[in-house]
């Protein structure tokens, strides 16, 4: 289900181009934010809501009409994400993942934009960069607290899609799965992380992770809401269906999973006023 669009987006007169691609599921309270922080980063965006019980389908919407340059639509199984993307492989296109609980700093991502665009990450096949995974959001304060990346593991999902000659298969998601065929010079180890070389206050690029803070307005109780892995919501297979009716029985507070990646080191404090700016 496609909706339709007003207003101007961007346009660019490099040749390269940078395309979004936005998997959401039941993420109303940041997903608006997600979006327009990265919409003058992408030429762009295609929004994907998969299955949503809560807001997210609406907000997704009502940018799409407010943005010209996003696409959204309503799918059932989000392996089809990738099927989004697979057509870009072999092209002058970087592709970056945003969920819905990823905020991006749009300052900086202004400046990085320029950089990338002058080519100069295109000896990467991924790109990564630095993180805080979110355990506390104070709005009034303007400040998060959470775990960096590094220590932690890094999120950013930029793809540089001019080093592939294909990238098919059914996978769980969008850039995850599937098979990647790379073009000379390049493979999965074709990484540059950012982050390994700046830090926080100097990146060109930066990520606020509400991975452990409340993400839907269905969820109740205390910030730090139960989280279901990935896998457990995206996996096709038959034992992602007994995953699937596993969800009616309680389950951990955390994703043990979640907390081994994301939550290394010594919790910090930032100040979250450019992400909300």
């Amino acid at each position: 289900m496609w909706c339709g669009r007003s207003s101007s987006g961007r346009t660019t007169s490099s040749k390269t181009r940078i395309v979004g691609i936005v998997l959401v599921h039941n993420e109303d309270v940041f997903v608006e934010r997600a979006i327009r922080n990265v919409a003058r980063f992408c030429d762009r965006i295609h929004g994907v809501d998969h299955l949503s019980t809560d807001g997210t389908w609406e907000v997704l919407r009502s940018l799409a009409d407010e943005y010209d340059h996003l696409e959204v639509r309503r799918v059932r199984h989000a392996g089809e994400s990738h099927r989004i993307v697979e057509p870009y492989a072999g092209s002058p296109t970087w592709v970056f993942g945003v969920d819905g609980d990823e905020l991006y700093d749009p300052g900086r991502l202004d400046d990085f934009r320029a950089e990338l665009l002058a080519g100069s990450y295109d000896h990467a096949f991924k790109v990564a960069s630095n993180v805080l995974n979110c355990v506390e959001l104070d709005a009034a304060r303007k400040t998060a607290r959470g775990y960096l990346s590094p220590p932690s593991r890094s999120i950013t999902k930029l793809y540089n899609f001019a080093a592939l000659e294909s990238w098919r298969g059914d996978g769980a998601e969008r850039l995850h799965g599937g098979t990647p065929v790379f073009r000379a010079g390049w493979d999965e180890r074709s990484v540059d992380n950012i982050g390994e070389r700046t830090s926080w206050d100097e990146t060109p690029l930066r990520c606020l992770h509400m991975c452990f803070v409340r993400r839907s307005s269905l969820d109740s109780g205390p910030t730090n809401r139960p989280i279901l892995e990935e896998t457990t919501l995206h996996d096709r297979s038959w034992r992602g269906a007994v995953k699937r009716k596993l969800r009616r029985r309680p389950i951990p507070a955390e994703s043990t999973w979640k907390r081994e990646k994301y939550m290394r080191g010594d919790v910090v404090a930032v100040d979250t006023e450019p992400f909300f700016a």
